[in-house]
């Protein structure tokens, strides 16, 4: 039997580098991972980190004419056990929520039949915008499966819920999801 794999869907802020230390807490666990970097993931991790500690290519353009020639979208959708997007970002949970596909983390979350789950991180104002309420409201509506975000000081100084959950705690979850 092959490893559970996830596809790990890297939002950006802040809190993206914390999703090395979820690839190797997966790996420990016996959970393979291939990951999605967006644009703005990129300006805080980057693809030769995400490639080294999880073994396999790391994804980012839409428009991959290698990748896309072959539907790229279409099967790292459907090429994985579960969905994870940490950090998922407002931007992220906003365009998931509508429906919207303008890059390659959106569409394939649009384009998924297989489990998601979200670990939302974002400033506590952000967080607690009506905005953001209300696409959590629909992406929960959806069946989307969310842990955190967890309360505490933030980057920017502030304090409030908006933390990305702690790796060890999202991996026990994905972990449970995959086993259960």
């Amino acid at each position: 039997m092959s490893e559970p794999r996830i596809l790990l869907i890297i939002g950006g802020g802040i809190a993206a580098y914390k999703s090395l230390e979820l690839i190797r807490e997966l790996k420990k666990r016996g959970i393979a991972s291939r990951c999605i970097l967006t644009k703005a993931g990129a300006e805080f991790v980057t693809p030769l980190s995400l490639s080294a500690l999880s073994g396999d290519k790391v994804y980012s353009d839409l428009f991959d004419l290698t990748d896309e020639a072959e539907m790229g979208h279409i099967e790292l959708s459907r090429s994985a056990d579960l969905v994870v997007v940490a950090p998922a970002t407002a931007d992220l949970m906003a365009k998931a929520a509508n429906g919207l596909a303008n890059d390659l983390a959106s569409t394939t979350l649009l384009a998924t039949d297989k489990p998601v789950l979200m670990a939302p991180a974002m400033n506590v104002r952000m967080w607690e915008h009506p905005a953001t309420q209300r696409n959590l409201k629909t992406l929960t509506n959806d069946g989307v499966q969310l842990i955190g975000p967890d309360e505490g000081e933030m980057a920017c100084g502030e304090f409030g819920p908006g933390r990305l959950a702690d790796p060890i705690a999202i991996a026990e979850v994905i972990e449970g999801r995959l086993n259960g």
